[in-house]
């Protein structure tokens, strides 16, 4: 239950990312999002955080290779603490995402559980457990340190629409 109901989020969090669903701002909104927290390459950067959001929340619903899922979902959450609700503080500020981080990194070393793919095919007692989390959460952590450093300090105009 745990599994689908993150699942469900991120799917629309990123459907709102890439389609504009849910009121969200589409790419061109998300672009203009991503410009304004200092990404070089915003419209990049939207289609890739709404893509990990997305197929991400599919995975984790399915049951699917539940590490790689939480590995992206993961890496968003990091970004977006970094770039966007660090400076407000815990409370009122990056806890929702750091409990959602959590869950992931949880559900990659718990496995999947009983009704998903992953055990269907057979792989929940082989890609699941501490190592899993910790390759998740550590490869998370290096692609963040990449994105918010390296990826950021300023958008190329040609990739802004409007």
């Amino acid at each position: 239950m745990l599994r689908i109901v993150v699942g469900v989020i991120f799917v629309g969090h990123g459907s709102q990312k890439l389609f504009g669903s849910f009121g969200g701002g589409g790419t061109e909104g998300t672009t203009q999002f991503f410009a304004t927290v200092g990404y070089r390459r915003p419209a990049l950067m939207a289609v890739v955080a709404g893509l990990a959001e997305f197929v991400g929340g599919v995975l984790l619903i399915a049951g699917l290779l539940t590490p790689l899922a939480s590995l992206l979902i993961a890496t968003v959450m990091l970004n977006a603490i970094v770039t966007v609700v660090l400076p407000k503080g815990f409370l009122g500020g990056w806890e929702f995402e750091f409990m959602l981080l959590t869950v992931v990194i949880a559900l990659a070393a718990t496995g999947p559980g009983r009704f998903s793919l992953d055990r269907a095919i057979g792989w929940s007692d082989n890609i699941s457990g501490i190592a899993w989390a910790s390759a998740a959460l550590g490869s998370a952590i290096v692609i963040s340190i990449v994105t918010t450093t390296l990826g950021r300090g300023g958008a190329e105009l040609d990739e802004i629409p409007g």
